[in-house]
C-alpha cells in the first residue's frame, strides 16, 4: 500500500529554518511528482512546491526565494528547506504524489513563533 510519511516539523523562531522530509514506500518514486502542500487554520490546503520526475520545480509566490523542494530517488525521499520562516508560514505541512493517482501523507505540524 501507498504511504507517504512526512516528518521534520516542529517550533521555529521567525526567520529560522526547518528541512522537512517526505519518505515514500508503495509507489514507483522515480515516476511521481512530488509536492508539498500546507493548510493553516481556517484556511483551505494550498500549494507549496512541486518537483517533477524530471526535476521540475515549481513554487507558490509566497515562497519563492526562501523554500527550496528536492528529491532522492535512490531515497525515495522529498524534502523541502525552509528557510527565512515567517509566522504566516505556520501550518500543517503536507507530502503529495501523483502520477495519475494523487496519494497525501498525514502532514507535520510547523509553528512559527517567537
Amino acid at each position: 500500500q501507498v504511504q507517504l510519511v512526512e516528518s521534520g516539523g516542529g517550533l521555529v523562531q521567525p526567520g529560522g529554518s526547518l528541512r522537512l522530509s517526505c519518505a515514500a514506500s508503495g509507489i514507483i518514486f522515480s515516476a511521481n511528482t512530488m509536492g508539498w502542500y500546507r493548510q493553516a487554520p481556517g484556511k483551505e490546503r494550498e500549494l507549496v512546491a512541486t518537483i517533477s520526475s524530471g526535476g521540475t520545480t515549481n513554487y507558490a509566490d509566497s515562497v519563492k526565494g526562501r523554500f527550496t523542494i528536492s528529491r532522492d530517488n535512490a531515497k525515495k525521499t522529498v524534502y523541502l528547506q525552509m528557510n527565512s520562516l515567517k509566522p504566516e508560514d505556520a501550518a500543517v505541512y503536507y507530502c503529495s504524489s501523483r502520477h495519475g493517482m494523487r496519494y497525501w501523507g498525514k502532514g507535520t505540524l510547523v509553528t512559527v513563533s517567537s
